[in-house]
């Protein structure tokens, strides 16, 4: 056990404590040191021992997971991996533990699914990975924004939309919801078009999307194939898929499609940012944010040569200071900003 992560397992389900548990210890760098069928049993478990990482459900008995949480970091600080079911419901809650100070979020394991084990198993080991070096932060509380969607519908109709030569792509892994969401709401409404790529599982994306949409003055939704990146618009990749962009004449467009995992991931920071390379050049402006590993970081180096301008955030506002060092490193970066000033560094760029 010398110098693993130490995890604890909290979850109400014996199958799904069972299946992370082999999960987690087919990884030679952890150690599930227990499980636990509720947050009470969680917290006599952390007076024992404590862990370097909690994996927790949203869902159990006697004390829900939001809860547990909410306490959790209010008196022991420990990096959480919230696992969720994929629900509306689920997802929505994931998302609320995130503003909370949870690290990541995965997906339940889905029992019984044997091509969903090999992928899942470097999915959940990367990401409680990731958490352990993580520096747990809550999310300040921000306003929604107020819009003309309170008083009168958005039509579904589109009229002529006007595309802009300057295209923003950003990728971000753990930590990065904070993050995005910081560069996004620093985003003006007539800012140019941005593709994001954080690494979330399937349907927990679109949450993220909507959740953005509420306090951002552009408008952000989940990707779908074929959607335009136009001004005032930040389109977020799907979980499960990767997204491309794509230029025919002046119009910028995304490309949503399948494919195996790159650089460990899907969607790839690093299929993105190649695309927006080859498609968009020196019109581009990359952004590398807090998350492990290395995916974009060869992707950052891509764009830089074909004439784009790429930003790294530091290490002091970084959550896990993985993809953008590795990004330092290889010299794909023209500028090392804080987090907070990613966005005007952006516009100043753009304009």
């Amino acid at each position: 056990m010398a110098g693993k992560i130490k995890v604890l397992i909290v979850d109400d389900s014996a199958v799904v404590r069972q299946v992370l548990t082999d999960v987690l210890q087919s990884d030679p760098e952890i150690s599930v040191i227990a499980t636990a069928s509720d947050p009470f049993v969680a917290a006599d478990r952390i007076e024992r021992e404590m862990p370097d990482v909690i994996t927790l459900d949203v869902e159990m008995p006697r004390m829900d997971g939001i809860t547990f949480l909410e306490k959790l970091m209010a008196q022991h600080p420990i990096p959480v991996v919230m696992c969720s079911s994929l629900t509306d419901a689920g997802c929505a809650t994931a998302m609320r533990a995130l503003e909370l100070g949870a690290v990541a979020v995965l997906a339940k394991p889905q029992l019984g699914v044997k091509d969903y084990l090999k992928e899942a198993q470097i999915t959940i080991c990367d990401t409680v990975k990731a958490a352990a070096r993580a520096r747990p932060r809550r999310l300040p509380p921000v306003e929604k924004k107020l819009t003309a969607d309170a008083v009168i519908a958005k039509s579904s109709r589109r009229s002529m939309v006007q595309t802009t030569d300057k295209v923003v792509v950003i990728g971000a892994s753990t930590g990065g919801t904070e993050a995005v969401r910081c560069v996004l709401q620093g985003m003006p409404s007539d800012a140019p078009g941005i593709v994001v790529v954080q690494h979330m599982p399937e349907k927990f994306t679109r949450t993220f999307a909507d959740s953005l949409n509420q306090y951002c003055r552009i408008t952000v939704k989940e990707a779908e194939d074929q959607d335009s990146v136009t001004r005032g618009m930040a389109l977020i990749a799907p979980g499960g898929r990767h997204i491309l962009l794509k230029r025919s004449g002046a119009r910028y467009y995304v490309e949503v499609r399948d494919g195996p995992l790159v650089s460990r991931h899907r969607p790839s920071a690093d299929v993105l940012f190649r695309s927006a390379s080859r498609y968009a050049g020196g019109n581009a402006v990359g952004v590398i944010l807090t998350g492990m590993g290395d995916d974009g970081a060869k992707g950052m180096v891509e764009m830089k040569e074909a004439g784009a301008t790429t930003i790294a955030q530091d290490e002091a506002s970084c959550v896990v200071f993985g993809m953008p060092a590795e990004a330092i490193r290889l010299g794909g970066i023209d500028h090392v900003l804080a987090l907070d000033d990613i966005a005007q560094k952006i516009v100043r760029l753009c304009s």
